[in-house]
């Protein structure tokens, strides 16, 4: 009799069981954004490119630990071969070297399930005490529970569990909360005298509605912060930070944040994450982590003095624009001879080019930041770039663009350092710049650049078919302020003709005298006279 009332009991949970589960849908979060994030990259190759836990350990020194999905490290290499990069990669750029180690041991396609099944007992054995551990997952907690990517978890931070069994492979698996593998994930960390950290999701681009960017962390924010309560968990909010800097920029400049879909982001979204979490790892009270972040410094232009009632005018460009501008027999740049045209008592003169940059080195190397963090509303900048935008993009000086001024892109390999790198066309560039000049309130100048002392027919060169006529097209999309100096210097040496132009450069056929570059200067105030602009006055 008690045989078959246990048979009967048995029967009857396993029967609400099975209802319980049917009851259930069996899908997770649904992707607020109708979007698919990749699946998950094949972990054989994926972990010859994945550092081995722990070995980039020096001495006793901690290691911080990055567990993510693809917006930490895109890709199955994680090396940008598909233009997409993860934040993790910039991560270790905010942190001494000396005293902490940045390991990102992220993959694609990802959830908190995935990765705490087929990825974290690995990496938990790298980890000692003293270390720390950031976890960023929640992009991929969506999908079905038992078919495809079967990659969600529940909704939630309960207790509650799901027993499903995959349909491609017939592999059981117990499913819990989202939150659930969130403690799991700390419970695990601490178990080893290390450090967690939680962070919210990184933004997509996606937007509300005119300046609001869409949280997708509506739901897992909540979740992320009760767990972090909970476990007594530093909370850091990524999506938040670069949130509001993302509704700053305004959605044309978010679209490059990112590349080939709204999610994954380009170098730019990538590094913008990186600083957001340096950021909120130093605004955390809580957070020792702090202690290993390198100073976060803003780079601005250097020995700028700024004078109440005065707008700086900044000039970009190449060695036309600034060189060694110091032996009046040697070569110099029109920037630094532009007193000549400017009152210096009534405007600031700036210059910060630089020999030999292109649009594309030129905001690379960070010369350009140095200018958009400096701009206030009413400054000028004058943007001149073309000498060195043609030619090889991967080899030699790997300086050259795109020719054209479509919105446009390619992945190229630079073959200095292996490293894959996305180049935009000549004039996706200068786009670039009008638009953060606007975006801080200055008034954005475009200027060809100097012609070549190059003759034919008794006519110097002109090359309105490539850069010179590109920077005017440019100028027309974009209602930039234009100076033609191309032209206008053109127009002026072939009245001198080929013999007394030659007085004008030095070196070579590209590079200015002295006498060359206050003429360039000169021609400049001309121009800028003729479009009637009020930094005339």
């Amino acid at each position: 009799m008690k045989k078959r009332l246990l048979l009967c009991c048995t029967a009857l949970a396993l029967t609400l069981g099975l209802q319980a589960q049917e009851r259930r849908p069996r899908r997770g979060v649904e992707d607020v954004n109708k979007v698919t994030d990749l699946t998950l990259d094949s972990l054989n190759k994926a972990n010859t490119a994945r550092p081995v836990p722990g070995s980039s350990r020096k001495g006793d020194n901690p290691v911080l630990f990055l567990i993510g999905n693809s917006t930490m490290r895109t890709g199955t290499l994680g090396n940008g071969n598909n233009g997409q990069w993860g934040w993790g990669y910039f991560a270790g750029e905010y942190f001494d070297q000396d005293r902490i180690t940045v390991e990102n041991h992220a993959l694609g396609g990802t959830s908190s399930r995935t990765f705490y099944n087929r990825l974290w007992p690995d990496v938990l054995k790298g980890i000692r005490k003293g270390d720390w551990v950031i976890i960023e997952l929640g992009h991929n907690d969506n999908g079905p529970y038992d078919e495809g990517r079967a990659r969600a978890s529940i909704p939630g931070t309960g207790k509650d569990s799901l027993c499903v069994t995959i349909k491609e492979t017939g592999v059981k698996e117990t499913v819990y909360t989202y939150g659930e593998y969130l403690r799991r994930f700390i419970n695990d960390v601490r178990a080893v005298g290390a450090h967690p950290v939680l962070m919210s999701l990184t933004p997509r681009n996606s937007w509300e509605s005119e300046g609001v960017l869409t949280r997708k962390s509506k739901n897992f924010t909540p979740w992320i912060k009760e767990v972090c309560a909970e476990e007594h968990v530093p909370f850091v909010n990524l999506e938040e930070i670069t949130a509001r800097k993302y509704e700053q920029f305004g959605p044309t400049k978010v679209n490059y944040m990112f590349y080939l879909d709204r999610i994954h982001t380009s170098e730019f979204g990538a590094r913008i994450n990186a600083r957001s979490a340096a950021e909120g790892i130093a605004a955390c009270p809580e957070l020792e982590l702090k202690q290993y972040l390198k100073p976060l410094v803003t780079p601005v232009c250097e020995g700028l003095h700024r004078q109440k009632g005065k707008p700086v005018v900044f000039f970009t460009g190449d060695s036309t624009v600034k060189n060694n501008d110091s032996s009046d027999d040697g070569m110099w740049g029109l920037g630094s001879v532009a007193a000549c045209a400017f009152d210096t008592t009534r405007v600031t003169l700036y210059n910060n080019a630089k020999a030999g940059r292109s649009t594309r080195t030129f905001l690379e190397e960070g010369r350009w930041d140095e200018v958009y963090n400096s701009i206030q509303p009413g400054d000028y900048v004058f943007i001149q770039f073309g000498h060195n935008d043609m030619g090889t993009i991967d080899t030699k000086r790997e300086r050259a663009v795109i020719n054209g001024t479509a919105d446009s892109s390619h992945v190229y390999r630079m073959a200095s350092d292996r490293r894959y790198k996305v180049v935009y066309t000549f004039g996706w560039y200068l786009r670039k710049f009008v638009q953060d000049v606007r975006e801080k309130g200055g008034i954005p100048v475009l200027v060809s650049f100097t012609p070549r002392n190059e003759w034919k027919n008794g006519k110097i060169e002109r090359r309105n078919n490539s850069a010179a006529g590109w920077t005017r097209q440019v100028a027309e999309e974009t209602g930039c302020l234009f100076v033609d100096l191309h032209n206008l210097t053109a127009d002026y040496l072939d009245k001198k003709g080929e013999k007394k132009a030659a007085a004008y450069y030095n070196h070579d056929h590209t590079h200015l005298s002295k006498k060359g570059a206050i003429l360039n200067a000169t021609l400049l105030a001309k121009g800028l006279k003729k479009a009637g602009v009020d930094l005339m006055k």
